[in-house]
């Protein structure tokens, strides 16, 4: 079955908004400041790694199974080459010139000596990736990152990270792939891609935490602290 496509781009306004509507009845006392919204996000959590571990999991061991190492490297250099055009859409709304101009050379040798961004030659130029997107960037222009939010697919986010997300989402360069076929396969295998990297991450989660969701959500938010002012957060 098709999924309609005005529902494919409107998905991910959609989802926040429904997201925001429901996690607005789940607040309660006690809470840790940060996740206020804890009994709706443990919800969302459980199902996520159902989902997880029943479908996206073997998908991602499989992958790895089947996959030469060097054929792995090279499609997460193709998907990394085409973050580096959001990357330098938001360092340049950051101000970020130099960033920003930096991303753009990246893009441009990796696409072309790079064979399409298959090999990362510009690493080696000293052209380093900055993966900046516009959760970040609004953080840069002083929003807050308001409460902790767990989206149903989208996993881990805050609030200004949920709206960062619909920019990003129309900011995707496969999103302008006219033939839906390739567009949602391609977007597919990203998504295994991106799993299979993060297996031995997860299995350590699973071994080493004795409350997974508190330490997903404790280092998600320190991440996104860390790249929003660069590495050098404010003492708190």
């Amino acid at each position: 079955m098709k999924i309609p496509a005005l529902l494919c781009k409107k998905a991910p306004v959609l989802l926040i908004a429904a997201t925001l509507v429901v996690a607005g009845c789940a607040t309660g006392p006690d809470r840790d400041p940060r996740d206020p919204l804890e009994d709706f996000n443990r919800a969302v959590y459980s199902f996520n790694d159902m989902l997880d571990r029943a479908f996206v999991t073997p998908l991602a061991e499989g992958y790895n199974a089947i996959t030469p190492a060097p054929v792995n490297r090279g499609v997460t250099n193709f998907f990394n080459n085409l973050e580096d055009v959001r990357s330098a859409l938001n360092n340049l709304l950051q101000f970020k010139i130099g960033r920003a101009f930096s991303d753009v050379g990246r893009v441009a040798v990796n696409s072309t000596i790079g064979i399409l961004g298959l090999l990362d030659v510009a690493s080696n130029m000293n052209l380093p990736r900055y993966d900046e997107d516009f959760g970040q960037t609004l953080g840069v222009w002083g929003f807050g990152s308001g409460p902790y939010l767990v989206l149903p697919l989208f996993g881990p986010r805050s609030v200004r990270d949920g709206v960062g997300v619909v920019v990003d989402w129309y900011t995707d360069p496969l999103i302008l792939i006219d033939d839906s076929t390739v567009r949602w396969s391609l977007i597919g295998l990203d998504i295994v891609d991106i799993r299979a990297d993060l297996l031995n991450a997860s299995r350590v989660i699973d071994q080493a935490a004795l409350d997974p969701y508190s330490f997903i959500r404790d280092a998600y938010l320190q991440r996104r602290q860390n790249l929003v002012y660069d590495g050098n957060p404010p003492e708190e």
